[in-house]
């Protein structure tokens, strides 16, 4: 009996949050409409505040979106633009907000929120850039930007954070450029033809050469030195005979190359083997 009198008046609690909840729900609902058909513009203006710091931001978008032109050129007109890009940014939307936030460091750039302004456009490309197999055009814009924020504000208490983001942006183009190499060397000779000189193992060679060039500190330099070394040493192998000897030298080069440069990698015995093959052909050849 006293177990049922338990589950009872807990069913009750439930019913009476739940008839709460909705009458809350009902009242900000009516509240809202309330506001985005009032022609009392500092009321608008001030709930749309309001629905932005309480997490509502698509209300607050709705609202802001007739505001700033409205309040534009008065008081209130930066502020307005600024809340709808962050509306933007915190409601995930971080294309459209970084447009907004450009549109107001353009409006405005010796404004109040200028400077957090030019931050968000690079941080809002930062959080739409893609995994690294995708199109990195939004990754190398979002660099750019960063690197606009910190010649313009080279003192700002966010510059630590915006060059870290720069390298994890850096790092995310390194690895699309691996990716590019790796497919190329696992389409060996596929759509290619060694004899004619031309291969996808000659392409990954190159991919990843400039890659070291133009990533110097990369953490990957290993993994693109390894597809160097194995592409050479495929590349000679599928040779005419005529390039044999010379490839076969090439390949036992890089070999010893990358032993000098990773002593300790687990790629080593790969690299032997290959020395030893590469010998086996240069010195039979002599």
């Amino acid at each position: 009996m006293r177990r049922e009198r338990k589950r009872l008046a807990s069913l009750v609690r439930m019913m009476l949050l739940s008839l709460l909840f909705a009458t809350l729900v009902t009242g900000c609902a009516r509240e809202f409409t309330k506001a985005l058909k009032s022609s009392d513009y500092a009321y608008k203006y001030e709930f749309a505040k309001s629905c932005y710091y309480n997490g509502k931001y698509n209300q607050a978008i709705q609202l802001l979106q007739e505001l700033v032109t409205i309040q534009k050129g008065n008081k209130n007109g930066q502020e307005c633009l600024f809340l709808l890009a962050m509306a933007e940014y915190d409601n995930q939307d971080y294309e459209t907000a970084s447009e907004y936030f450009k549109k107001y460091y353009s409006s405005y750039p010796r404004g109040n929120y200028s400077e957090q302004a030019k931050f968000f456009i690079a941080q809002s490309l930062y959080m739409s850039t893609p995994e690294p197999r995708l199109d990195q055009s939004s990754t190398l814009a979002a660099i750019a930007y960063f690197q606009e924020f910190l010649d313009t504000y080279p003192s700002s208490v966010k510059r630590e954070f915006a060059q870290q983001r720069m390298i994890e942006l850096q790092n995310k183009l390194v690895r699309k450029e691996l990716y590019s190499a790796r497919l190329y060397y696992n389409l060996g000779t596929y759509f290619g033809n060694c004899g004619s000189g031309g291969n996808n193992y000659e392409a990954c060679i190159v991919t990843s050469q400039n890659a070291l060039k133009e990533y110097p500190y990369s953490d990957l330099r290993e993994d693109f030195a390894l597809l160097i070394m194995k592409s050479k040493f495929e590349l000679a192998q599928q040779s005419i005979d005529s390039k044999k000897l010379e490839r076969f030298q090439d390949a036992e080069d890089e070999c010893y190359g990358f032993i000098n440069e990773y002593p300790d990698s687990r790629n080593r015995q790969l690299a032997e083997k290959y020395i030893s093959q590469c010998k086996r052909f240069t010195q039979n050849s002599n």
